[in-house]
């Protein structure tokens, strides 16, 4: 049994510096990847729920299924919100469109 043991404090004090560099730099590589696939996931996410709630912004349907009245519309508080909305998402767009182009740079995989 002690025969299927490995001293791994002492086979990690005797690895070369390639060795050691080559780790380090698989770790450094795969935290980096993971960290920079979760933002072009959050940047999905938030383009999603903008669109989302730009399209409510158009619902005027009526207040119940039984109800002849609309809801109450603010022209120029809609006006003034589907812009901000529309400029958000617009930088979203772009910012994602980067961060996926170099995501595919940097570790040579398709997003």
């Amino acid at each position: 049994m002690e025969e299927d043991l490995k001293p791994r404090f002492i086979e990690s004090l005797q690895r070369n510096n390639d060795q050691i560099r080559e780790d380090r730099a698989r770790i450094i590589g795969e935290d980096a990847e993971l960290i920079y696939r979760r933002r072009v996931e959050d940047i999905e996410l938030k383009i999603k729920r903008l669109e989302r709630e730009q399209e409510g912004l158009i619902d005027i349907s009526p207040l119940d299924k039984n109800s002849l009245t609309f809801a109450d519309i603010q022209p120029e508080a809609f006006v003034q919100r589907d812009i901000e909305l529309s400029l958000i998402i617009r930088n979203l767009n772009i910012q994602l469109e980067l961060t996926r182009t170099r995501f595919e740079y940097l570790f040579g995989k398709k997003f």
